[in-house]
């Protein structure tokens, strides 16, 4: 498979998936409401997050939210484009990860640039205790950085055994 049919498959499922299920959540769920999935640790709640995670920088004003994640969004989305054209076409797990880092980006900035802050509705808690609510684009971000790390150390782990193995 040609590597940038990783990005499109996976970053271009992304964003899709991404976009439909917050479309989904907006039509079905007035403005915070929540729907218990499984009592006491999962629920659907319809947030708008004008910051970034939990909610970084949401209290600054609109417009200098807007320059700003606009330009670190470009900032980030053109450094993943330099990562993934410098990636070989063997690292299977690097494009992977790029891919979904490179869709979920894209998908948060749909949301920035349609409505000025990010639709989130994935809640999970603990009785009381809640982690800040997310979505699909989020997830995907985190399960890019999850893969790359665990290759990039595991890689190093293998690197390091066959020096080991070769003294």
């Amino acid at each position: 498979m040609g590597k940038y049919l990783y990005l499109l498959l996976i970053g271009g499922s992304t964003i899709i998936l991404d976009q439909i299920t917050k479309i989904i959540v907006q039509n079905i769920f007035d403005l915070h409401e929540s729907i218990i999935v499984m009592e006491g640790f999962f629920s659907l709640t319809y947030i708008l997050n004008p910051g970034a995670a939990f909610g970084f920088m949401a209290d600054q004003s609109e417009t200098f939210r807007a320059i700003f994640f606009g330009m670190v969004s470009i900032i980030a989305l053109s450094i993943l484009i330099v990562f993934f054209r410098q990636t070989p076409a063997s690292d299977t797990y690097s494009l992977i990860a790029l891919s979904l880092l490179f869709g979920g980006a894209i998908g948060n900035m749909i949301d920035r640039v349609r409505l000025g802050e990010v639709v989130d509705f994935l809640d999970f808690y603990i009785g009381q205790h809640h982690w800040p609510a997310f979505n699909v684009a989020d997830s995907a971000i985190t399960i890019g950085v999850s893969i790359m790390m665990l290759h990039l150390f595991f890689e190093k782990k293998d690197d390091t055994d066959q020096q080991v193995e070769a003294r």
